[in-house]
């Protein structure tokens, strides 16, 4: 039985369109950085603490300076004055010539001291050398906490246990523009410390000491002793975050992810949420990750508690204007905004415009927008898999599936991944223009590589996930497409996706047929499911 055979009989049988109303406002694409508030107005050094010696504004820049005739003795810092923020994100801009720099947060001043300028604490550290930028260094106490592209726990004692990598340090140095402006991201919420420059996470620190840790302290800005130097800083924003120990799966406990399963759609064997969501979570439970599930049918819970201590919500289910979120826009808001990780499958990548495709926005990078994006039932062919812990050991695979395309993305796709692109062919435009169909737009676009699954991470540290596949049954049973959506259900809860993927056993014709919504139709043929089984992980 071909693939091919296989989706006319499942598509003649079951397949309903949907014609749902959306539109796009472009000028709310941007409200990711809302929250976000300027702590240096660019004109003076108002609410700055410095030695006058070494700290003026040049240029739109707080600059700091030395010089041969004018050296400092010992670090000397800039300390901002409005508060010792805890849960934050810090966003700014900045230029390094000559020596060594950095960030501090979470810090404090040093008690007798050469003056009232020196501080210790954590640091994000940058340079004009090619080592140390994006490093987590501890400014007087326990030193190098990370080195650029770790992944680190820090224990009692200062054991520093490396748990994974982020990238290889040379690499991510070729992202750092020298003697230019660079973009710094800072995150700190509870004791977990994410380090980005222009974009690229650069250190990755769960600080578990808690005689050590800081929970809160000063921000300030290092000017080196040694050689002369020239550091500057502009666009400093800050966002503080709601208190608390948000992204460290509550001290060592499982990773919780909670499924969330729409109400009955199309038929059998095709989009079963509740027998999708069963599956995946059992995987999940079965794969020795420490990770635990737990399955919502139904739509939105009654009990919205359920969400509360989540690590990562999948939402898997119909879409548009009945998209389960729709009316949850606040509540889910202040979860991603705790670093909640967002996975949504199939039709639950679509929802209105306005409030909710601007939640998608911040949430997930992406949605499916009427009259812009389409959902034809296609072959993709996913050659090519990009280096990235969703697509670890996914091997690349060609599924028939309704792969929508031409999603609404972030500007400038910032901060998205593609994980899974293909070329659609010229025939899933064939179809008159509609709302799902085709438009001008995406018309335009044909022969060009399209986005069929995407990673997102947001500015605040959370991960999002959508996954425009899904629509039959019967995919789940292919092991490279189930992988690839277990590895980003891990990585959106801050899980460690193993090099070799998230593994599961293969699935059987009996576990697909479980826990479905309708009953199994007269014409249906389990032979036919088993052989496809065989032929995609032979």
């Amino acid at each position: 039985m071909t693939l091919q055979r296989l989706l006319r009989f499942h598509t003649s049988l079951f397949l309903t369109l949907f014609c749902v109303t959306l539109f796009f406002s472009p000028q709310s694409v941007e409200a990711g950085d809302k929250g976000f508030k300027p702590i240096f107005d660019g004109k003076t050094l108002d609410n700055w603490d410095g030695d006058p010696r070494f700290w003026s504004v040049e240029d739109g820049a707080i600059t700091g300076r030395t010089t041969k005739d004018n050296p400092t003795k010992g670090n000397t810092f800039l300390i901002w004055q409005g508060g010792t923020p805890g849960d934050f994100v810090l966003k700014l801009q900045y230029k390094i010539i000559g020596h060594n720099s950095g960030v501090q947060y979470r810090s404090f001043r040093l008690p007798n001291a050469a003056d009232q300028w020196r501080v210790g604490g954590y640091q994000a550290d940058m340079e004009a050398g090619d080592k140390y930028s994006g490093i987590l260094y501890e400014e007087r106490k326990r030193g190098i906490l990370a080195l650029r592209g770790q992944k680190t726990e820090i224990g009692e004692g200062k054991k520093i246990d490396v748990v994974g990598y982020l990238g290889d340090t040379n690499e991510i140095q070729k992202k750092i523009k020298k003697e230019d402006w660079n973009d710094y991201e800072i995150i700190a919420r509870g004791n977990h410390l994410i380090h980005k420059i222009n974009g690229v996470v650069t250190a990755d620190v769960t600080d578990n000491d808690p005689e050590q840790r800081r929970a809160d302290g000063i921000i300030a800005l290092q000017l080196h002793a040694g050689p002369p130097m020239v550091v500057q800083f502009r666009d400093i924003e800050l966002k503080e975050l709601p208190a608390g120990d948000q992204t460290s799966s509550r001290d060592g406990a499982k990773k919780k992810v909670v499924l969330i399963a729409g109400k009955k759609s199309h038929g059998y064997g095709a989009h079963e949420h509740r027998a999708g969501c069963l599956l995946l979570a059992e995987a999940l439970n079965n794969s020795g990750l420490d990770i635990e599930t737990t399955v919502v049918t139904e739509g939105w819970p009654e009990d919205a508690s359920v969400l509360d201590d989540a690590d990562s919500i999948v939402i898997y289910c119909d879409g548009g204007g009945r998209h389960p979120y729709n009316d949850h826009l606040d509540e889910l808001s202040k979860l991603a905004e705790k670093g909640v990780g967002m996975v949504n499958l199939h039709y639950g990548v679509e929802v209105p415009k306005g409030a909710s495709g601007d939640a998608f926005l911040r949430w997930i990078g992406g949605y499916f927008e009427e009259w812009w994006s389409v959902n034809p039932h296609w072959t993709a062919d996913y050659k090519n898999l990009p280096d990235h812990p969703i697509s670890q050991g996914v091997k690349p695979f060609s599924i028939n599936d309704e792969w929508y395309y031409h999603m609404r993305f972030q500007p400038e796709m910032k901060n998205v991944q593609p994980i899974l692109t293909a070329v659609p062919p010229k025939e899933t435009l064939s179809r008159p223009d509609g709302a799902h169909s085709g438009n001008p737009d995406v018309r335009k676009t044909v022969g060009q590589p399209q986005h069929m699954a995407w990673a997102y991470e947001r500015p605040d540290g959370g991960r999002g996930f959508g996954f425009t596949g899904g629509h039959y049954h019967w995919n789940w049973g292919h092991n490279d497409f189930r992988k690839l959506v277990l590895n980003a259900i891990a990585w959106t809860a801050h899980a460690e996706v193993p090099s070799q993927g998230v593994e599961s056993a293969s699935v059987t014709v009996e576990q697909l047929e479980a826990n479905q919504d309708y009953e199994k139709p007269d014409n249906y043929n389990p032979a036919r499911i088993n052989a496809l089984l065989k032929e995609w992980n032979q």
